[in-house]
Protein backbone atom coordinates (compact mmCIF):
# COMPACT_ATOMS: atom_id res chain seq x y z
CA UNK A 1 0.00 0.00 0.00
CA UNK A 2 1.14 3.56 -0.71
CA UNK A 3 1.89 5.93 2.12
CA UNK A 4 -1.12 7.96 3.25
CA UNK A 5 -0.84 11.56 2.07
CA UNK A 6 -0.78 14.25 4.74
CA UNK A 7 -3.81 16.54 4.93
CA UNK A 8 -3.66 20.07 6.32
CA UNK A 9 -7.24 20.87 7.24
CA UNK A 10 -7.03 24.67 7.23
CA UNK A 11 -4.23 27.03 6.28
CA UNK A 12 -3.90 30.50 4.74
CA UNK A 13 -2.10 31.03 1.43
CA UNK A 14 0.69 33.52 2.13
CA UNK A 15 2.27 34.64 -1.12
CA UNK A 16 2.91 34.05 -4.81
CA UNK A 17 5.74 31.80 -5.96
CA UNK A 18 7.51 31.33 -9.30
CA UNK A 19 5.66 30.25 -12.45
CA UNK A 20 2.29 31.48 -11.20
CA UNK A 21 2.13 29.16 -8.19
CA UNK A 22 1.35 30.19 -4.62
CA UNK A 23 2.96 29.20 -1.34
CA UNK A 24 2.34 28.87 2.35
CA UNK A 25 4.35 27.67 5.35
CA UNK A 26 3.65 24.85 7.81
CA UNK A 27 5.84 23.45 10.59
CA UNK A 28 8.72 25.65 9.43
CA UNK A 29 8.65 24.40 5.84
CA UNK A 30 7.61 26.10 2.61
CA UNK A 31 4.72 24.45 0.76
CA UNK A 32 4.28 25.23 -2.94
CA UNK A 33 0.65 25.00 -4.07
CA UNK A 34 0.36 23.61 -7.59
CA UNK A 35 -3.42 24.03 -7.94
CA UNK A 36 -4.16 26.97 -10.28
CA UNK A 37 -6.46 29.93 -9.58
CA UNK A 38 -5.35 30.33 -5.97
CA UNK A 39 -4.57 33.73 -4.40
CA UNK A 40 -2.71 34.94 -1.32
CA UNK A 41 -5.26 35.31 1.47
CA UNK A 42 -7.27 32.24 0.45
CA UNK A 43 -7.87 29.82 3.32
CA UNK A 44 -7.67 26.25 1.98
CA UNK A 45 -7.54 22.57 2.79
CA UNK A 46 -4.33 21.03 1.40
CA UNK A 47 -3.08 17.59 0.50
CA UNK A 48 0.71 17.15 0.48
CA UNK A 49 1.61 15.26 -2.71
CA UNK A 50 5.37 15.60 -2.67
CA UNK A 51 7.79 16.14 0.21
CA UNK A 52 11.42 17.13 -0.04
CA UNK A 53 14.01 18.12 2.55
CA UNK A 54 13.53 21.88 2.12
CA UNK A 55 10.00 22.14 0.68
CA UNK A 56 6.78 20.31 -0.10
CA UNK A 57 4.21 20.48 -2.92
CA UNK A 58 0.47 20.32 -2.35
CA UNK A 59 -2.88 20.55 -4.09
CA UNK A 60 -5.99 22.30 -2.82
CA UNK A 61 -8.78 19.94 -1.80
CA UNK A 62 -11.18 22.69 -0.72
CA UNK A 63 -11.37 26.48 -0.60
CA UNK A 64 -12.63 27.35 2.86
CA UNK A 65 -12.52 31.14 2.49
CA UNK A 66 -11.67 33.32 -0.49
CA UNK A 67 -9.11 36.10 -0.33
CA UNK A 68 -10.22 39.74 -0.28
CA UNK A 69 -7.54 40.26 -2.93
CA UNK A 70 -9.60 38.47 -5.57
CA UNK A 71 -11.50 40.11 -8.43
CA UNK A 72 -14.16 38.56 -10.65
CA UNK A 73 -12.74 36.86 -13.78
CA UNK A 74 -14.00 38.44 -17.00
CA UNK A 75 -14.09 35.21 -19.04
CA UNK A 76 -16.67 32.45 -18.63
CA UNK A 77 -14.00 29.84 -19.44
CA UNK A 78 -11.75 30.83 -16.53
CA UNK A 79 -10.74 27.86 -14.41
CA UNK A 80 -11.00 25.31 -17.23
CA UNK A 81 -9.16 27.01 -20.10
CA UNK A 82 -5.39 27.05 -19.62
CA UNK A 83 -4.97 30.71 -20.64
CA UNK A 84 -5.27 33.94 -18.62
CA UNK A 85 -4.71 32.14 -15.30
CA UNK A 86 -4.40 35.38 -13.32
CA UNK A 87 -7.80 36.87 -14.17
CA UNK A 88 -8.73 36.59 -10.50
CA UNK A 89 -5.79 38.86 -9.51
CA UNK A 90 -5.95 42.68 -9.91
CA UNK A 91 -3.66 43.90 -12.69
CA UNK A 92 -1.60 46.14 -10.40
CA UNK A 93 -0.91 43.11 -8.19
CA UNK A 94 0.06 41.08 -11.26
CA UNK A 95 2.61 43.75 -12.14
CA UNK A 96 4.02 43.79 -8.60
CA UNK A 97 4.44 40.03 -8.69
CA UNK A 98 6.12 40.01 -12.11
CA UNK A 99 8.59 42.68 -11.01
CA UNK A 100 9.27 40.70 -7.84
CA UNK A 101 9.79 37.56 -9.92
CA UNK A 102 12.53 39.27 -11.95
CA UNK A 103 14.11 40.75 -8.81
CA UNK A 104 14.20 37.36 -7.11
CA UNK A 105 15.78 35.62 -10.09
CA UNK A 106 18.45 38.24 -10.70
CA UNK A 107 19.21 39.48 -7.19
CA UNK A 108 18.38 36.71 -4.75
CA UNK A 109 19.04 33.61 -6.84
CA UNK A 110 21.49 35.00 -9.42
CA UNK A 111 23.39 37.03 -6.77
CA UNK A 112 23.88 39.81 -9.32
CA UNK A 113 24.78 43.40 -8.51
CA UNK A 114 22.49 45.76 -10.45
CA UNK A 115 22.83 49.49 -10.91
CA UNK A 116 19.26 50.61 -11.69
CA UNK A 117 16.23 48.33 -11.36
CA UNK A 118 13.40 50.14 -13.14
CA UNK A 119 9.68 49.68 -12.44
CA UNK A 120 7.90 47.29 -14.77
CA UNK A 121 6.32 48.74 -17.93
CA UNK A 122 2.61 47.84 -17.89
CA UNK A 123 0.72 46.80 -21.00
CA UNK A 124 -1.65 49.46 -22.33
CA UNK A 125 -4.23 46.78 -23.13
CA UNK A 126 -5.01 43.90 -20.79
CA UNK A 127 -7.61 42.30 -23.08
CA UNK A 128 -7.54 41.62 -26.82
CA UNK A 129 -3.78 42.24 -26.87
CA UNK A 130 -2.53 39.15 -28.71
CA UNK A 131 -1.91 39.18 -32.45
CA UNK A 132 -1.70 35.40 -32.83
CA UNK A 133 -3.83 32.51 -31.57
CA UNK A 134 -4.13 28.86 -32.52
CA UNK A 135 -7.32 26.85 -32.07
CA UNK A 136 -7.67 23.07 -32.29
CA UNK A 137 -10.40 20.93 -33.81
CA UNK A 138 -11.14 17.81 -31.76
CA UNK A 139 -13.79 15.09 -31.73
CA UNK A 140 -13.28 14.80 -27.97
CA UNK A 141 -14.96 17.79 -26.39
CA UNK A 142 -14.18 18.64 -22.77
CA UNK A 143 -17.31 18.15 -20.65
CA UNK A 144 -17.89 19.96 -17.39
CA UNK A 145 -18.79 17.99 -14.25
CA UNK A 146 -22.35 19.34 -14.52
CA UNK A 147 -22.68 18.09 -18.11
CA UNK A 148 -21.39 14.66 -17.13
CA UNK A 149 -23.70 14.44 -14.11
CA UNK A 150 -26.72 15.52 -16.11
CA UNK A 151 -25.85 13.04 -18.88
CA UNK A 152 -26.69 15.60 -21.53
CA UNK A 153 -26.48 14.51 -25.15
CA UNK A 154 -23.99 16.96 -26.58
CA UNK A 155 -21.89 17.11 -29.72
CA UNK A 156 -18.46 15.67 -29.05
CA UNK A 157 -16.89 18.03 -31.61
CA UNK A 158 -15.13 21.17 -30.43
CA UNK A 159 -12.99 23.99 -31.77
CA UNK A 160 -11.04 25.78 -29.08
CA UNK A 161 -8.11 25.36 -26.71
CA UNK A 162 -6.60 22.19 -25.28
CA UNK A 163 -7.44 21.72 -21.62
CA UNK A 164 -4.20 21.82 -19.55
CA UNK A 165 -2.39 18.48 -19.45
CA UNK A 166 -4.93 16.85 -21.80
CA UNK A 167 -3.68 16.59 -25.39
CA UNK A 168 -6.91 14.94 -26.52
CA UNK A 169 -9.49 17.18 -24.82
CA UNK A 170 -10.50 20.56 -26.27
CA UNK A 171 -12.64 23.21 -24.60
CA UNK A 172 -15.02 24.91 -27.06
CA UNK A 173 -14.65 28.69 -26.90
CA UNK A 174 -17.54 31.08 -27.52
CA UNK A 175 -15.66 34.34 -26.90
CA UNK A 176 -11.93 34.67 -26.32
CA UNK A 177 -10.66 37.91 -24.78
CA UNK A 178 -7.10 37.49 -25.98
CA UNK A 179 -7.39 38.55 -29.62
CA UNK A 180 -9.47 41.33 -31.14
CA UNK A 181 -11.83 41.31 -34.09
CA UNK A 182 -12.33 39.46 -36.32
CA UNK A 183 -10.76 36.52 -34.44
CA UNK A 184 -13.90 35.27 -32.64
CA UNK A 185 -16.03 35.60 -35.77
CA UNK A 186 -13.50 33.64 -37.87
CA UNK A 187 -13.22 30.81 -35.34
CA UNK A 188 -16.98 30.54 -34.95
CA UNK A 189 -17.44 30.50 -38.74
CA UNK A 190 -15.06 27.56 -39.16
CA UNK A 191 -16.71 25.69 -36.29
CA UNK A 192 -20.15 26.09 -37.89
CA UNK A 193 -18.83 25.18 -41.34
CA UNK A 194 -17.09 22.04 -40.08
CA UNK A 195 -20.15 20.88 -38.14
CA UNK A 196 -22.35 21.32 -41.24
CA UNK A 197 -19.90 19.51 -43.53
CA UNK A 198 -19.44 15.81 -44.21
CA UNK A 199 -15.88 15.92 -42.86
CA UNK A 200 -14.79 15.08 -39.32
CA UNK A 201 -13.02 16.88 -36.51
CA UNK A 202 -9.57 15.46 -35.76
CA UNK A 203 -9.16 12.49 -33.42
CA UNK A 204 -5.95 13.14 -31.45
CA UNK A 205 -5.74 9.56 -30.19
CA UNK A 206 -6.35 7.66 -33.43
CA UNK A 207 -4.89 10.46 -35.60
CA UNK A 208 -7.84 10.46 -37.96
CA UNK A 209 -10.14 13.16 -39.29
CA UNK A 210 -10.04 16.17 -41.60
CA UNK A 211 -10.23 19.53 -39.77
CA UNK A 212 -7.21 19.89 -37.52
CA UNK A 213 -6.11 23.40 -36.53
CA UNK A 214 -6.58 27.13 -37.24
CA UNK A 215 -4.06 29.91 -36.69
CA UNK A 216 -5.30 33.50 -36.80
CA UNK A 217 -2.82 36.38 -36.99
CA UNK A 218 -3.84 40.03 -36.78
CA UNK A 219 -1.74 43.16 -37.16
CA UNK A 220 -1.89 46.73 -35.88
CA UNK A 221 -2.28 47.73 -39.54
CA UNK A 222 -5.70 46.03 -39.61
CA UNK A 223 -4.51 43.09 -41.72
CA UNK A 224 -5.53 39.52 -40.87
CA UNK A 225 -4.02 36.15 -41.82
CA UNK A 226 -5.74 32.77 -41.46
CA UNK A 227 -3.85 29.47 -41.70
CA UNK A 228 -5.76 26.18 -41.56
CA UNK A 229 -4.32 22.71 -41.01
CA UNK A 230 -6.10 19.86 -42.76
CA UNK A 231 -5.22 16.24 -42.07
CA UNK A 232 -6.05 14.88 -45.55
CA UNK A 233 -4.71 15.93 -48.98
CA UNK A 234 -8.22 16.40 -50.38
CA UNK A 235 -7.50 19.61 -52.26
CA UNK A 236 -10.99 19.92 -53.77
CA UNK A 237 -12.69 19.80 -50.34
CA UNK A 238 -10.06 22.15 -48.88
CA UNK A 239 -10.60 24.72 -51.62
CA UNK A 240 -14.40 24.50 -51.25
CA UNK A 241 -14.03 25.28 -47.56
CA UNK A 242 -11.60 28.17 -48.05
CA UNK A 243 -13.60 29.64 -50.94
CA UNK A 244 -16.68 29.71 -48.71
CA UNK A 245 -14.61 31.37 -46.00
CA UNK A 246 -13.33 34.08 -48.34
CA UNK A 247 -16.90 34.74 -49.50
CA UNK A 248 -17.94 35.20 -45.86
CA UNK A 249 -14.87 37.37 -45.07
CA UNK A 250 -14.00 39.20 -48.31
CA UNK A 251 -11.75 41.72 -46.52
CA UNK A 252 -9.38 39.03 -45.24
CA UNK A 253 -5.74 39.79 -46.11
CA UNK A 254 -4.15 36.34 -46.39
CA UNK A 255 -5.46 32.75 -46.44
CA UNK A 256 -3.09 29.79 -46.38
CA UNK A 257 -3.19 26.12 -45.43
CA UNK A 258 -1.08 23.12 -44.51
CA UNK A 259 -1.73 19.47 -45.17
CA UNK A 260 -0.51 17.86 -41.96
CA UNK A 261 -0.46 14.07 -41.75
CA UNK A 262 2.03 13.94 -38.86
CA UNK A 263 1.18 12.98 -35.28
CA UNK A 264 1.65 16.56 -34.00
CA UNK A 265 0.53 20.07 -35.02
CA UNK A 266 4.00 21.56 -35.62
CA UNK A 267 4.27 23.16 -39.05
CA UNK A 268 7.79 24.53 -39.50
CA UNK A 269 8.73 21.49 -41.60
CA UNK A 270 5.54 21.57 -43.73
CA UNK A 271 4.98 23.22 -47.11
CA UNK A 272 2.78 26.33 -47.03
CA UNK A 273 -0.05 26.38 -49.58
CA UNK A 274 -1.06 29.96 -50.35
CA UNK A 275 -4.76 30.25 -51.24
CA UNK A 276 -5.92 33.87 -51.24
CA UNK A 277 -4.65 37.44 -50.88
CA UNK A 278 -1.06 38.16 -49.95
CA UNK A 279 1.21 35.41 -48.56
CA UNK A 280 1.98 37.67 -45.60
CA UNK A 281 0.60 40.45 -43.43
CA UNK A 282 2.45 43.58 -42.31
CA UNK A 283 3.11 45.28 -39.00
CA UNK A 284 4.22 48.91 -38.73
CA UNK A 285 6.55 50.70 -36.32
CA UNK A 286 7.73 54.28 -36.74
CA UNK A 287 7.03 54.13 -40.47
CA UNK A 288 8.85 50.80 -40.92
CA UNK A 289 6.85 47.92 -42.39
CA UNK A 290 7.55 44.37 -41.23
CA UNK A 291 6.31 41.45 -43.29
CA UNK A 292 5.05 38.49 -41.27
CA UNK A 293 4.78 35.21 -43.14
CA UNK A 294 2.98 32.06 -42.09
CA UNK A 295 6.05 30.70 -40.27
CA UNK A 296 7.46 34.02 -39.06
CA UNK A 297 8.02 34.81 -35.40
CA UNK A 298 6.74 38.17 -34.18
CA UNK A 299 6.09 39.30 -30.62
CA UNK A 300 2.47 38.40 -29.89
CA UNK A 301 1.61 41.75 -28.27
CA UNK A 302 2.21 44.25 -31.09
CA UNK A 303 1.73 47.47 -29.10
CA UNK A 304 3.89 46.31 -26.22
CA UNK A 305 6.51 44.96 -28.62
CA UNK A 306 6.98 48.53 -29.76
CA UNK A 307 7.58 49.61 -26.16
CA UNK A 308 9.99 46.70 -25.66
CA UNK A 309 11.98 47.59 -28.78
CA UNK A 310 12.05 51.31 -27.94
CA UNK A 311 13.45 50.54 -24.49
CA UNK A 312 15.97 48.10 -25.99
CA UNK A 313 17.13 50.77 -28.44
CA UNK A 314 17.37 53.35 -25.65
CA UNK A 315 19.49 51.10 -23.44
CA UNK A 316 21.70 50.10 -26.38
CA UNK A 317 22.65 53.82 -26.84
CA UNK A 318 23.85 53.25 -30.40
CA UNK A 319 26.08 55.80 -32.17
CA UNK A 320 26.31 56.23 -35.92
CA UNK A 321 29.78 54.65 -36.01
CA UNK A 322 28.77 51.51 -34.03
CA UNK A 323 28.69 47.99 -35.43
CA UNK A 324 25.74 46.17 -33.84
CA UNK A 325 25.12 42.41 -33.68
CA UNK A 326 21.50 41.29 -33.20
CA UNK A 327 21.65 37.69 -32.00
CA UNK A 328 18.56 35.48 -32.30
CA UNK A 329 17.21 38.15 -34.63
CA UNK A 330 14.09 36.26 -35.76
CA UNK A 331 12.66 38.18 -38.73
CA UNK A 332 15.06 41.04 -38.08
CA UNK A 333 12.58 43.29 -36.29
CA UNK A 334 15.03 44.68 -33.74
CA UNK A 335 17.87 44.77 -36.29
CA UNK A 336 15.86 46.85 -38.73
CA UNK A 337 14.35 48.95 -35.94
CA UNK A 338 17.78 50.13 -34.73
CA UNK A 339 19.56 50.21 -38.10
CA UNK A 340 19.21 53.94 -38.71
CA UNK A 341 21.17 54.66 -35.51
CA UNK A 342 24.08 52.35 -36.42
CA UNK A 343 26.90 52.10 -38.94
CA UNK A 344 26.02 48.44 -39.56
CA UNK A 345 23.75 45.76 -38.05
CA UNK A 346 24.42 42.03 -38.35
CA UNK A 347 21.57 39.61 -37.52
CA UNK A 348 21.96 35.91 -36.77
CA UNK A 349 19.09 33.43 -36.43
CA UNK A 350 18.64 29.65 -36.49
CA UNK A 351 15.46 29.57 -38.62
CA UNK A 352 16.29 30.02 -42.30
CA UNK A 353 12.79 31.20 -43.29
CA UNK A 354 12.98 33.92 -40.65
CA UNK A 355 16.25 35.19 -42.12
CA UNK A 356 14.61 35.36 -45.54
CA UNK A 357 11.90 37.55 -43.99
CA UNK A 358 14.55 39.69 -42.26
CA UNK A 359 16.28 40.40 -45.58
CA UNK A 360 12.94 41.26 -47.21
CA UNK A 361 12.09 43.58 -44.33
CA UNK A 362 15.34 45.47 -44.87
CA UNK A 363 14.70 45.65 -48.61
CA UNK A 364 11.10 46.91 -48.43
CA UNK A 365 12.12 49.59 -45.93
CA UNK A 366 15.12 50.75 -47.95
CA UNK A 367 17.58 49.73 -45.23
CA UNK A 368 21.01 49.07 -46.71
CA UNK A 369 23.25 48.64 -43.66
CA UNK A 370 22.05 45.21 -42.46
CA UNK A 371 23.24 41.69 -43.18
CA UNK A 372 21.63 38.45 -41.97
CA UNK A 373 22.86 34.89 -41.46
CA UNK A 374 21.00 31.64 -40.75
CA UNK A 375 22.45 28.83 -38.66
CA UNK A 376 23.22 27.59 -35.18
CA UNK A 377 24.45 30.53 -33.13
CA UNK A 378 27.32 28.66 -31.48
CA UNK A 379 28.58 27.50 -34.89
CA UNK A 380 28.24 30.82 -36.74
CA UNK A 381 29.60 33.16 -34.08
CA UNK A 382 33.33 32.37 -34.32
CA UNK A 383 36.60 34.18 -34.99
CA UNK A 384 36.23 33.97 -38.78
CA UNK A 385 32.73 35.49 -38.61
CA UNK A 386 33.97 38.36 -36.43
CA UNK A 387 36.88 38.98 -38.82
CA UNK A 388 34.48 39.08 -41.78
CA UNK A 389 31.70 41.26 -40.29
CA UNK A 390 33.78 43.32 -37.89
CA UNK A 391 33.94 43.32 -34.11
CA UNK A 392 30.60 44.49 -32.67
CA UNK A 393 30.62 47.58 -30.51
CA UNK A 394 27.17 46.64 -29.20
CA UNK A 395 25.46 43.24 -28.97
CA UNK A 396 21.70 42.84 -28.65
CA UNK A 397 20.65 39.31 -27.78
CA UNK A 398 17.10 37.95 -27.49
CA UNK A 399 17.41 34.17 -27.07
CA UNK A 400 14.62 31.61 -26.55
CA UNK A 401 13.46 30.59 -23.06
CA UNK A 402 16.41 28.23 -22.62
CA UNK A 403 18.81 31.17 -22.82
CA UNK A 404 22.16 31.17 -24.59
CA UNK A 405 24.42 28.15 -25.06
CA UNK A 406 27.55 28.23 -22.91
CA UNK A 407 29.64 28.42 -26.10
CA UNK A 408 27.80 31.62 -27.12
CA UNK A 409 28.33 33.19 -23.68
CA UNK A 410 32.03 32.29 -23.86
CA UNK A 411 32.26 33.94 -27.29
CA UNK A 412 30.61 37.12 -26.00
CA UNK A 413 33.21 37.24 -23.22
CA UNK A 414 35.94 36.83 -25.82
CA UNK A 415 34.57 39.55 -28.14
CA UNK A 416 34.68 42.26 -25.44
CA UNK A 417 31.98 44.51 -26.89
CA UNK A 418 31.52 47.73 -24.96
CA UNK A 419 27.83 47.01 -24.34
CA UNK A 420 25.36 44.09 -24.33
CA UNK A 421 21.59 44.45 -24.15
CA UNK A 422 20.02 41.13 -23.17
CA UNK A 423 16.27 40.69 -23.81
CA UNK A 424 14.71 37.62 -22.22
CA UNK A 425 11.35 35.94 -21.66
CA UNK A 426 12.81 33.83 -18.84
CA UNK A 427 14.49 35.67 -15.97
CA UNK A 428 15.88 32.41 -14.56
CA UNK A 429 17.99 31.51 -17.61
CA UNK A 430 18.81 35.19 -18.09
CA UNK A 431 20.16 35.31 -14.53
CA UNK A 432 22.32 32.26 -15.24
CA UNK A 433 23.80 33.87 -18.37
CA UNK A 434 24.28 37.26 -16.70
CA UNK A 435 26.15 35.59 -13.86
CA UNK A 436 28.60 34.14 -16.41
CA UNK A 437 28.90 37.47 -18.22
CA UNK A 438 29.52 39.30 -14.92
CA UNK A 439 33.13 38.11 -15.19
CA UNK A 440 33.68 41.05 -17.55
CA UNK A 441 30.45 43.06 -17.45
CA UNK A 442 28.51 45.18 -14.98
CA UNK A 443 24.70 45.06 -15.08
CA UNK A 444 23.78 48.75 -15.11
CA UNK A 445 20.05 48.64 -15.87
CA UNK A 446 17.20 46.15 -15.62
CA UNK A 447 13.79 46.87 -17.17
CA UNK A 448 10.91 44.35 -16.84
CA UNK A 449 8.17 44.68 -19.47
CA UNK A 450 4.72 43.11 -19.20
CA UNK A 451 3.85 41.57 -22.56
CA UNK A 452 1.25 39.07 -21.32
CA UNK A 453 -1.38 40.39 -18.89
CA UNK A 454 -3.25 37.82 -16.78
CA UNK A 455 -0.35 35.35 -17.02
CA UNK A 456 2.80 34.98 -14.90
CA UNK A 457 5.07 35.51 -17.93
CA UNK A 458 7.26 38.61 -18.11
CA UNK A 459 9.91 39.97 -20.50
CA UNK A 460 13.05 41.56 -19.12
CA UNK A 461 15.78 43.76 -20.57
CA UNK A 462 19.25 43.98 -19.01
CA UNK A 463 21.94 46.49 -20.02
CA UNK A 464 25.54 45.38 -19.51
CA UNK A 465 28.66 47.55 -19.80
CA UNK A 466 32.23 46.25 -20.09
CA UNK A 467 34.12 46.73 -16.84
CA UNK A 468 36.69 49.49 -16.76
Amino acid sequence: MGRKKKIIEEIEVLDFAAEGKCLTRHDGQVIFITTPNIAPGDVVKLQINRKRKSFSEAIVLEKIKESSLRVDPFCSHFGVCGGCKWQHIPYDVQLEQKEKQVRDQLLRIGKLEIGNFHSILPSRDTQFYRNKLEFTFSNSRWLTREEIDEKETLSKDALGFHVPKRFDKVLPIDTCYLQGDPSNAIRNWFDAYAKASDETYYDHVKHEGFFRNIMIRTASTGETMVVVQFAKPDVLTIEECLSAFVSAFPDITSVNYFINQKRNDSYQDLDVHHFYGKPYIEEEMEGLRFRIGVKSFYQTNSDQAYELYKKTRELAAINDDDVVYDLYTGTGTIANFVAKQAKKVVGVEYVEDAIKDAKINSEVNGIGNTSFYAGNMKDILDDDFIAKEGKPDIIITDPPRAGMDKEVVDMLLKINSKRIVYVSCNAATQARDLQLLSEKYDVLDVQPVDMFPHTHHVENIAKLEIKA
